[in-house]
């Protein structure tokens, strides 16, 4: 039998289930949590923007060079995107799984679809914008059936 997993995620937080075919119950294979403690730890310790800085040029010569300013908050959430993505890519090429639907806000769902590979993208059955990962139990199954009737984006 075909087995679809089905991925929740936002940006701080995703789970993976397998819905079974009979029912439609929901099985929880996994739980992802955004590493926002390890940000924190950072922020107290140094710069997190990225901010310009001066340095030299390739010359040697005093001046001021500028880096892009970049968030390390942008850099692990899409370290987290990479990390789903990855983790779908592997279970598909594995055959763990024959198909795959993505339940996420907007942000995410337009962070981790790039990354995943053909073999997972052809796997792909639904992509839904919507941010389900407060939901548990009986209100989550019924919020992804839910989720799962409404018309294809």
């Amino acid at each position: 039998m075909d087995k679809t997993w089905i991925l929740i995620a936002n940006s701080e937080r995703a789970r993976c289930f397998e819905r079974q075919p009979a029912d439609h119950s929901l099985t929880e294979l996994t739980d992802f949590v955004f590493p926002r403690a390890s940000l924190a730890g950072q922020a107290e310790g140094g710069d997190l923007t990225g901010a310009a800085g001066k340095g030299h040029g390739r010359t040697g010569h005093a001046g001021t060079q500028f880096e892009p300013q970049t968030q390390v908050e942008e850099k692990a959430r899409a370290s987290f995107a990479r990390q789903l993505a990855d983790y779908l890519n592997d279970a598909v090429t594995g055959k763990r799984c024959a198909s795959v639907v993505l339940i996420a806000s907007s942000k995410m769902l337009g962070d981790i679809k790039p990354l995943l590979n053909l073999a997972a993208n052809n796997a792909l059955k639904r992509s839904i914008a919507s941010d389900l990962t407060q939901f548990t139990g009986l209100e989550l199954k019924k919020s992804v059936d839910h989720a799962l009737a409404l018309p294809s984006q």
